[in-house]
């Protein structure tokens, strides 16, 4: 055979997809088949051996695998990617990284490295996401400045009124202490340290005169009366007993409090000017409330209420007038008892305020609190003067020197402590020398 001579044709099968219903009548009519074999096709048609549609057909979708979905999903994004305009600024990048909420760098990262890895990242959530975290963040930062701005609003009439009355009682009390410290200073020094020492030496003679068991629970709170012959003292047992001095016989217990006693507090003209049956003392209790009582009865005389959380200490103001409270909502409250309401709600720390004491002179509050810091607030304006740093846990009393002025041995004005039990202790027990 040639190379010119064409190879045979293979025969290959054809293979008919659908229904042969037309094709077998083709062949049958082609060949001619007998009735026979007709019945035998009619026969197998109807057992289902040969199927025999109507001609109706269905287009079947053209299905892409997962793998070539991933694929796809990959070059949309490289070319995301390579469109998306990132800052050469390795500062930006970082900036940018922190606010997607990404590190801002990994191990052997360099910074081209860093913003190409922000590219693929901006790929992903979209640019827009990084434009709303900016957003997100100047709102924030907004918010935070707006919360930290100092603020003003208009207070009561009364309060105006009251810090005026402050002012008018504070001046002439300030400059008495003035010409009472002049006078001290032009004692000669020889003479100031005679009795000085004379002081100290009576001081190291001093002895437990009496003792006494003041209560079933842990006394919390003790302060003698302004002339010195009567002691009361608050228990945890919510009992409020009057002592006499020296001899420690108990005259009266005082009995309205339902839980822990915090404080009790003499009246500054209790014992001197006051009668019996006005109000010579206050005390407060964990459970927020402040009671009010008389010498000459053993149940309250009134009770101030506003307090929702627990109040640690009451404090009377040098005039009698105002009586200041301490509350763990972070506020300490001053409240005019001749006008029968509170006055001043005064925030400012951070965590519950415990104590609270009046200079002398009726124009300062001292103030320390659970923050571990202190603060002397102005009651004439309202501000706060001075702030106190330095104790490195909670501050349970603050006071002010008895002059008003900076002792020798410490020269800040008001003196704080983070660890004092005063004349109180946990075995229920007072003692005084």
């Amino acid at each position: 055979m040639s190379d010119e001579d064409e190879a045979p044709v293979v025969k290959k099968a054809r293979i008919f997809y659908g229904s042969l219903e037309e094709k077998e009548k083709e062949r049958l009519s082609r060949e001619g088949t007998s009735s026979a074999a007709r019945d035998a096709v009619k026969a197998a048609i109807e057992a289902g051996n040969i199927n025999i549609s109507s001609g109706e057909s269905m287009e079947m979708e053209e299905r892409v695998s997962e793998r070539q979905a991933e694929v796809l999903a990959e070059f949309e994004r490289r070319k995301r990617a390579r469109q998306i305009t990132v800052s050469t600024d390795d500062v930006e990048v970082k900036a940018c990284l922190r606010a997607l909420g990404e590190p801002i760098t990994l191990f052997g990262e360099g910074p081209a490295e860093r913003r190409e890895r922000l590219r693929n990242i901006l790929s992903v959530v979209g640019p827009d996401a990084l434009r709303k975290s900016k957003k997100e963040d100047e709102k924030a930062k907004r918010t935070q400045d707006e919360y930290q701005q100092t603020w003003y609003h208009e207070g009561p009439s009364s309060l105006k009124e009251a810090r005026i009355w402050l002012a008018k009682y504070s001046l002439p009390r300030a400059v008495e202490r003035l010409d009472a410290a002049r006078a001290q200073k032009e004692i000669p020094e020889s003479t100031r340290t005679v009795k000085q020492q004379e002081l100290h030496k009576a001081l190291r003679n001093v002895n437990n005169f009496c003792s006494q068991i003041g209560d079933d629970r842990p006394i919390s709170h003790c302060q003698f009366s302004p002339n010195s012959k009567m002691l009361v003292t608050a228990s945890w047992s919510g009992l409020c007993k009057l002592w006499k001095v020296p001899d420690c016989t108990l005259v009266r217990t005082l009995r309205g409090h339902n839980t822990n006693v915090g404080a009790i507090s003499f009246h500054p003209q209790a014992t001197l000017t006051l009668e019996e049956s006005d109000v010579n003392m206050a005390s407060c209790a964990v459970d927020g409330s402040v009671k009010l009582w008389s010498l000459d009865s053993d149940e309250p005389v009134a009770d101030i209420e506003g307090h929702s959380m627990r109040v640690a200490r009451v404090a009377w103001h040098p005039s009698g007038r105002f009586l200041g409270t301490t509350c763990y909502d972070n506020s300490w409250r001053l409240w005019d008892l001749e006008a029968q309401e509170e006055i001043l709600h005064q925030e400012g720390h951070s965590k519950g305020v415990h104590d609270l004491h009046f200079h002398p002179d009726g124009s300062l509050a001292g103030t320390g609190g659970l923050d571990a810091f202190a603060r002397v607030w102005d009651l004439r304006t309202g501000r706060c003067i001075m702030f106190l740093e330095g104790h490195h846990k909670e501050i349970y009393s603050i006071n002010f020197s008895p002059n008003g002025n900076p002792s020798p041995q410490n020269k800040k004005a008001p003196w704080t402590s983070s660890k004092i039990s005063w004349c109180s202790t946990k075995e229920s027990h007072m003692g005084f020398g």
